[in-house]
C-alpha cells in the first residue's frame, strides 16, 4: 500500500542534481570573491584587504543563494 502524502513530500524534496548545483553555487561564490579580491589587490597592491572582503562577501553570497534555492525547492 503506497500512501500518496509520501510521495507528494518526496517529489518535494531536493534531489542528487540540486544539491550539487547547490554545492556549486557556494563553491561559485567564495571563489568569485577571492578571484575578485586577488585582482583588486594586486591593481592596488593591498594585500591582503581585498581578498578577505572578497572571501566574506561570497560566503554571504552563497548563503543567500543557498537560502534561496532551498526555500523555492521545498515550496516555501
Amino acid at each position: 500500500m503506497v500512501d500518496d502524502d509520501s510521495d507528494d513530500a518526496a517529489s518535494r524534496g531536493l534531489g542528487a542534481r540540486d544539491l550539487i548545483g547547490l554545492g556549486g553555487a557556494l563553491v561559485a561564490a567564495v571563489v568569485g570573491g577571492l578571484v575578485v579580491g586577488l585582482v583588486l589587490d594586486n591593481a592596488l597592491g593591498t594585500s591582503p584587504v581585498f581578498v578577505l572582503v572578497g572571501i566574506a562577501l561570497g560566503i554571504v553570497a552563497g548563503g543567500v543563494a543557498f537560502w534561496i534555492r532551498v526555500r523555492s525547492a521545498l515550496g516555501g
